[in-house]
């Protein structure tokens, strides 16, 4: 199988596996607890915060709050200022991940006030509409760092920056879930004061993430219990996985020059073999602005859900949109908010590379991809 579906889900790396491996086996305590091996497992998980604190540029490890994954982080990020607070709500963009999209809805049914930004054809937002957009009743305006179908690449910075003009108080969130392998990611780089990532997108297990949380900000929990993590987040930690996590926080922020120029070649000599072959291929995000492991391209005459399941039987895996939807293809969010018909949005697949790739693979995928389109055309 030449696997190009890293959006949706990486391979674990093998440091990580053995960081993990002493937590699985007989340092399996609970961190809650007070003997030693609760004590152990504590430490563990403490100085697991602490890297991830340094490796954010966080003024203190406690700014760091695990949870269960990315959607519980951007839930958080997006919910808990806003419950926290007596009024307001949150403005953001069309093209955000479910995990933030819903998260704003279920604001909305509770009454409080919800704006979702329109963007343009390539997916980008203007920093005026986010000025104009949000008010001084808005607790967090929220923006990813990366798309995750087409691998756009926002200016948080600048698009924080205009946030802020409008309302200096606003909290500014944005899901880096996507963009931490490949991407500076910090609280300098991005100015956020809340930040959502996922380990399983860097090499690290499944069913773990984070939330950098600014110091100062007053969250009410999405979920309820024992009051670990500063009463941020109740629930046993899942001390293997914040370890494996942080280690491939670690081996991501080690491997990014690596990581950028390596995918991101294999990524390019792929589109320039489809380009060749499939002359009225389009790729559906600027060049200058999107992550070096995403290569979303529309097929014109070609259904993508045909293409995936002919790419499957010839050992490539690839996707049309998100992961997020139990397996169906449906219609694109994303898509719909970049003014793309029902007609394109099924034609559209995405290819998206990791720490496993290699421009071989890029390769032999390519000439699969074409034959298959010449195939069905």
């Amino acid at each position: 199988m030449i696997y190009l579906d890293h959006a949706a889900t990486t391979a674990v790396r093998p440091e990580v596996r053995e960081a993990m491996a002493p937590y699985l086996d007989a340092g399996y305590g609970n961190p809650s607890g007070v003997h030693g091996m609760s004590r152990r497992a504590k430490n563990a998980v403490e100085a697991a915060r602490e890297r991830a604190a340094a490796m954010l540029g966080a003024a203190h490890p406690l700014e760091i709050v695990f949870t269960g994954g990315g959607t519980e982080a951007d839930n958080l990020a997006v919910i808990g200022p806003v419950l926290a607070a007596s009024h307001g709500g949150v403005v953001t963009s069309a093209t955000e991940h479910e995990a933030v999209l819903e998260a704003a809805g279920f604001l909305g049914r509770l009454g409080r006030p919800v704006t979702v930004l329109d963007v343009d054809g390539d997916g980008r937002l203007d920093p005026q509409d986010v000025a104009r957009g949000v008010t001084g009743d808005t607790i967090v305006f929220s923006v990813m760092t990366a798309n995750n179908e087409t691998g756009l690449l926002h200016d948080v910075a600048a698009l924080a920056a205009a946030a802020r003009r409008a309302n200096p108080a606003v909290l500014v969130h944005t899901d880096a879930v996507q963009a931490f392998i490949a991407e500076d990611v910090t609280c300098g780089s991005t100015g956020a004061d809340l930040i959502a990532l996922a380990s399983h997108k860097l090499g690290g297990p499944k069913g773990v993430g984070l939330l950098y949380v600014r110091d100062g900000i007053d969250l009410e929990p999405v979920i309820h219990g024992g009051g670990q993590e500063l009463g941020r987040r109740s629930g046993t930690h899942n001390v293997a996985g914040i370890v494996g996590m942080v280690e491939a926080m670690a081996d991501s922020v080690a491997d990014r020059p690596t990581f950028r120029t390596r995918v991101g070649a294999a990524r390019d000599g792929f589109e320039q073999t489809l380009r060749t072959r499939i002359p009225d291929l389009e790729v559906n995000a600027p060049r200058d602005a999107r992550l070096p492991q995403h290569s979303h391209v529309r097929i014109p005459g070609v259904a993508a859900e045909t293409l995936l399941v002919r790419l499957d039987q010839a050992g490539v895996a690839a996707a049309a949109g998100s992961a997020c939807h139990s397996g169906a293809i449906e219609m694109s969010h994303v898509l719909a908010a970049m003014g793309f018909s029902e007609t394109e949005a099924a034609e559209c697949v995405r290819f998206s590379f990791g720490w496993t790739s290699t421009a071989a693979e890029a390769d032999e995928a390519a000439s699969i991809v074409a034959d298959l389109v010449e195939e069905l055309r």
